[in-house]
């Protein structure tokens, strides 16, 4: 087995479940030492208990929750390599049919919440070297729809947010990346629940019509593109996105 991400230490927000979890999962694999988050923490506990890592309680839209899990990565273990900032939520509604609360809601956990990973790992991403910062955005921020004004707009803002970001590491320091990964409908239980909850009928199969290779993608899809940004292999790839969605955005 290949140890590509051999001594690096990750930290992957919204690790208890979905895409998190399989991130970890396949970088546990690849010989990385990490750490998952989540504000759910019985999930939080089960995750690291079958992952076999380490976990931290974390509410990504606190900004002293932030800075005291670095505080304690830097604490516990003494360097942090990889930022997964993975933690998000859905949020459906065209513009009219979205209450401020909502659209506030939405950007305050899809996009403050990658400001505030970014802003306060980047000091110990800086001393320990060779870094490599992961947003996860969506396809939903390339491609917008009428119904997902809050969601397109957050995910949209994390894509731009990660070239500013890799910009100024790449002015201050030679030794950090930063890129957003755009999935596609995926298999997880957030899309599951979205496909359940929806009044049309045959929802699933809709959105798989609208993938050129028709079919959704499954977690393991996304996490080997995220180890792929967090390794070596991808050291001169700062500032862009990596879109995973079967040719959607292409048509």
């Amino acid at each position: 087995m290949t140890e590509r991400l051999k001594n690096k230490v990750a930290l992957i927000t919204g690790g208890a479940q979905g895409l998190g979890k399989e991130m970890a999962k396949s970088m546990i694999a690849q010989g990385a030492e990490v750490v998952i988050s989540d504000i759910n923490e019985q999930a939080l506990k089960e995750a690291a208990q079958e992952l076999s890592c380490n976990y931290m309680v974390l509410d990504v839209t606190n900004a002293d929750h932030w800075q005291k899990t670095v505080a304690q990565i830097k604490e516990d273990i003494g360097s942090l390599n990889i930022l997964v900032n993975n933690a998000g939520m859905g949020g459906g509604g065209d513009v009219e049919s979205t209450d401020l609360e909502l659209w506030d809601l939405v950007h305050k956990v899809n996009l403050d919440s990658v400001f505030m990973g970014c802003k306060y790992s980047l000091p110990l991403m800086r001393e320990s070297g060779n870094g490599s910062i992961i947003n996860i955005s969506s396809m939903s921020g390339i491609v917008a729809s009428h119904n997902t004004s809050a969601y397109n707009s957050s995910k949209a803002a994390v894509r731009h947010l990660s070239k500013s970001v890799a910009l100024h590491c790449a002015k201050s320091t030679n030794l950090v990346r930063c890129n957003s990964l755009h999935p596609v409908f995926t298999r997880t239980a957030m899309v599951q629940s979205m496909i359940d909850s929806a009044p049309e009928r045959n929802i699933e199969q809709k959105l798989i019509q609208q993938i050129p290779i028709r079919k959704l993608a499954e977690p393991i899809d996304i996490a080997n593109a995220a180890v792929f940004l967090a390794s070596d292999e991808s050291s001169f790839i700062t500032g862009t996105e990596l879109v995973v969605d079967g040719g959607l955005s292409a048509t």
